[in-house]
């Protein structure tokens, strides 16, 4: 474990994070914590144990919630705290978000199955532009049917429904956004 971090410094220095990141329960613990004051820690051992056994709340019985309380407590919650994301009150069973924990939601932009990351899609969307253009410009068929600033509005309404449902996609994906942790989407 690290040095504790400062008050006053919100920056989570990048190794701290990725090694805060690199445990799934520490990632559904942050997720829990994104958007609230803080949560009681049976509370967010109970969320934890349904996301991880992919069950309801109330389905989740007392030696599967005790079995991440314990673990929480004892390890990944203090990780978190010294990591400076959490601020974990172990008398009180309570833990809150620092502001470093906004951090996280870069680093946990998650590529889920057959997508692509969003640059390589702009950057694909680019080169189709790029051959559109060159396309129109020597006249190529069938590209001489409709008028050049046609192709324009083309190219101008596609990257603006790209960018709509990206941004959509970003907001919907944010950390604490949705009822399950981004990772299971």
């Amino acid at each position: 474990m690290g040095p504790q971090k400062s008050e006053t410094n919100d920056h989570v220095p990048e190794g701290e994070l990725f090694d805060a990141l690199s445990n799934r329960r520490r990632r559904y613990a942050l997720e829990a914590l994104m958007g609230t004051d803080g949560i009681e820690l049976g509370y967010l051992a109970e969320q934890v144990a349904a996301w991880e056994l992919e069950k309801e709340i109330a389905a989740v019985d007392s030696t599967e919630r005790k079995r991440v309380y314990t673990s929480l407590q004892q390890s990944h919650l203090p990780r978190l705290d010294d990591a400076g994301l959490v601020r974990f009150d172990k008398r009180a069973g309570f833990v809150e978000p620092t502001p470093g924990l906004e951090e996280c939601e870069v680093y946990l932009d998650v590529v889920r199955g057959n997508d692509i990351p969003w640059s390589e899609y702009y950057l694909g969307l680019a080169a189709v532009f790029g051959a559109l253009a060159a396309a129109v410009a020597v006249d190529a068929y069938p590209f001489v049917l409709l008028p050049d600033i046609a192709w324009l509005a083309a190219s101008a309404v596609t990257l603006f429904v790209s960018a709509v449902y990206h941004n959509y996609y970003a907001t919907r994906s944010r950390l604490g956004r949705g009822e399950t942790p981004v990772e299971m989407d």
